[in-house]
């Protein structure tokens, strides 16, 4: 029988009752629950990623974790949803330990979930975000520098983190850059309770992302993770390939028309009608200052991304990446991974030097 892992207990596992102080987050199309569950198996802190999900789903699917495991796990929400209530409530029903957060929930939300027990951690890219929900009792919080993949900003790990470890007196988990024991270490250095790896998680044998994705992703280069505007109106960092160089030399009425198209694709998926897509739009405008045609661009990312993620079609779809994808040359499972981590972290931490 393989040894356990060995553990390293901070605030965030005291937090949320996992074993190790590692994320994997609630990716779009890539955190479903065959990755969740794996993930909690494993002692880490796995998110579902409900944005892509009906509500109906995403009962079925904290449901269908919960079939495969006994751990902890946690739920990404999108806060400017216009049915974010109804989805808070089928957390709070169906007992999810963990509800994170793609932009700062308001402070009723926090409240109601903190009520009923569930943990919060909402996910920022600057100190002032993170000021604000931690004075509305968010009990930690998510900060992902310019490397990580998605949506990003441009302000390095490096300097983001310790700006937001000082300015906090919550858990701060770090992202952006991560996958290894190495960096763990260095993120504790900085002050933070943990670390969260997409891209990591992404290219492991218990992801469902498609082979041939995969082998695109472990082919790339850190360079090739590169940022564009051209997707959804938003800096959003993603590997380089042909249809994002299509997308940087189209013209803006193109890619108007494309996001209409999508955003009707979209609302088939989703189950929504068109007086939900606006409402979730209009909410959506003012959550980030958008123009309307930047809302309406953002059709663009759940579509696109579905066609890689899930299709397998990187001609037509985007794969969003962190630069540290780059460093990343195999797939092991979850269980091989977070305890590589650890090990690693164990052995890094057995050399640093003794103070005295």
């Amino acid at each position: 029988m393989t040894a356990a892992p060995p553990a390293l207990p901070t605030a965030l596992t005291r937090l949320t009752g996992v074993r190790h102080p590692i994320v994997q987050p609630g990716m779009g199309w890539v955190a479903g629950p065959r990755l969740v569950s794996a993930v909690a198996d494993a002692g880490a802190l796995g998110v579902l990623g409900s944005a892509t999900m009906t509500p109906e789903r995403l009962r079925a699917a904290v449901r269908e974790v919960r079939s495969r495991t006994d751990a902890p796990f946690g739920v990404n929400l999108r806060a400017d949803a216009g049915d974010a209530a109804e989805r808070v409530r089928i957390l709070i029903e169906e007992g999810v330990r963990v509800a994170s957060f793609a932009l700062a929930p308001s402070r009723a939300l926090i409240a109601r979930l903190k009520d009923a027990g569930v943990v919060v951690i909402p996910s920022v890219g600057a100190r002032r975000h993170a000021e604000k929900v931690a004075a509305w009792g968010a009990d930690a919080v998510l900060v992902q520098g310019g490397e990580g993949g998605g949506h990003t900003g441009g302000v390095a790990t490096t300097v983001l983190l310790p700006e937001v470890v000082d300015a906090v007196d919550i858990p701060v988990i770090a992202a952006g850059g991560f996958c290894d024991g190495r960096g763990l270490v260095a993120a504790l250095a900085y002050g933070a309770a943990g670390v969260a790896m997409g891209t990591r998680f992404l290219l492991t044998s218990d992801s469902t992302v498609p082979d041939a994705v995969k082998a695109r992703y472990l082919a790339s280069a850190a360079a090739d993770a590169i940022v564009t505007t051209r997707v959804d109106g938003l800096p959003h960092r993603i590997l380089r390939s042909e249809l994002v160089a299509s997308l940087e030399r189209s013209g803006r009425a193109a890619a108007l028309f494309r996001a209409v198209r999508h955003a009707a694709s979209f609302r088939r998926l989703s189950g929504l009608g068109w007086v939900e897509l606006l409402r979730d739009g209009a909410a959506l405008r003012r959550a980030r200052g958008l123009s309307w045609s930047q809302v309406l661009l953002a059709a663009n990312t759940p579509m696109l991304l579905k066609a890689s993620m899930v299709d397998g079609r990187t001609d037509l779809g985007v794969m969003a990446s962190g630069q540290v994808v780059g460093r990343v040359d195999d797939l092991p499972s979850c269980a091989e991974l977070v305890g590589r981590v650890m090990t690693e972290a164990s052995e890094v931490l057995s050399r640093l030097p003794a103070r005295g």
